[in-house]
C-alpha cells in the first residue's frame, strides 16, 4: 500500500476485537486521511459492523492502537468520537420520516457550539448546507420521509459535515438504493472528499466503492485480505479478490447491464 505521506486523521493499528469466544476482528489496520476515500469492503459476516462500531466509539478494542490525529486514543462513547470529528452515518440514518427537512437535520444538535438558532435562520442553514451538496430544497418544511432515498442520505451526510465532521463513517450508503440514486449518493461521497474530509465507505459493492475511492480495505471473517491505493488494483482484481472468479463473470455482467 502506499500513501500520500500526510499524517491520517484517523487510524487504527492491528486492533482486534472479541465478543465471548467468537472473533470479530483480528489485526485490522486501516487509515484515514482528509481528502481521501477509503472503501471498506466485505461481504456479510466479514467483520464491517465491528469495525464500524469500533471506529465510531460504540465498542472499545481489545487490542491494537487507536489513533487520532497521530495521538493514541480511546474513545468510551461514541460522543467521544464525535467531539473528535468522527462522524457515522448509518443505514438507518437516525431521520425522523414525517418531522420537515429542518428539524430532522438539526434533530438532537439544537442547543450546541453554533448557538441557539430561530426556525428562519435553521431553514435558511438547511438551504444552504445542502445547496453545497448540490441538492436544491423547494422548502425545508417538507417532510424529510418525502425524499429520496438518496437525497434522505445527503441529508445525514450534509448534518453531519455541518456539524463538524472530519471522518464521515457511511454505513452501506447504497444498499438499498436504485441504480440512479446511488449514483446521487456516490456524487455526494466525491462531494466530501473534495471539501477535505476524511470518507470511510463501508460497502459490499466493488462496482459503487471503485470509482468513488483512493483506498481500498478488504475483510473477510474478520481479517484484513488486502489493502490497496487504487493505482494497485482494478476493479476486477477487486472484485475477484472479493467474490473469486466464479462471481467474478456475473458482476461485470450487471455491470455492463447497468451501463448500457
Amino acid at each position: 500500500m502506499t500513501t500520500n505521506g500526510t499524517t491520517p486523521i484517523l487510524e487504527v493499528k492491528s486492533i482486534s476485537k472479541s465478543f465471548g469466544h467468537v472473533r470479530a476482528l483480528q489485526d485490522v489496520s486501516c487509515a484515514v486521511r482528509a481528502g481521501e476515500v477509503t472503501a471498506v469492503l466485505g461481504d456479510n459476516g466479514a467483520g464491517k459492523s465491528t469495525f464500524i462500531k469500533t471506529l465510531s466509539g460504540v465498542h472499545a478494542p481489545d487490542s491494537g492502537s487507536f489513533l487520532v490525529d497521530g495521538e493514541e486514543t480511546r474513545f468510551a462513547s461514541p460522543r467521544d468520537a464525535l467531539a473528535r470529528g468522527i462522524a457515522t452515518v448509518y443505514q438507518d440514518l437516525a431521520l425522523a420520516p414525517l418531522m420537515p427537512i429542518w428539524r430532522n437535520f438539526f434533530l438532537g444538535s439544537e442547543p450546541t457550539r453554533k448557538g441557539f438558532l430561530t426556525p428562519h435562520q435553521s431553514k435558511d442553514i438547511v438551504v444552504e448546507e445542502l445547496g453545497k451538496m448540490g441538492i436544491s430544497i423547494r422548502d425545508p418544511e417538507q417532510p424529510v420521509g418525502t425524499l429520496s432515498g438518496g437525497e434522505r442520505q445527503c441529508v445525514a451526510i450534509a448534518r453531519a459535515v455541518y456539524f463538524g465532521a472530519r471522518v464521515l463513517i457511511l454505513d452501506e450508503p447504497t444498499a438499498a438504493l436504485g441504480v440512479r440514486q446511488s449514483g446521487v449518493v456516490l456524487k455526494y461521497i466525491i462531494q466530501a472528499r473534495e471539501r477535505g474530509l476524511g470518507v470511510i465507505f463501508i460497502t459490499h459493492n466493488p462496482n459503487h466503492a471503485y470509482p468513488v475511492s483512493d483506498h481500498f480495505v478488504l475483510l473477510q471473517r474478520g481479517r484484513t485480505i488486502g489493502d490497496y491505493s487504487k493505482d494497485e488494483i482494478t476493479i476486477a482484481d477487486l472484485a475477484q479478490q472479493m467474490s473469486g472468479g466464479a462471481e467474478l463473470e456475473a458482476l461485470q455482467h450487471e455491470l455492463h447491464t447497468v451501463l448500457s
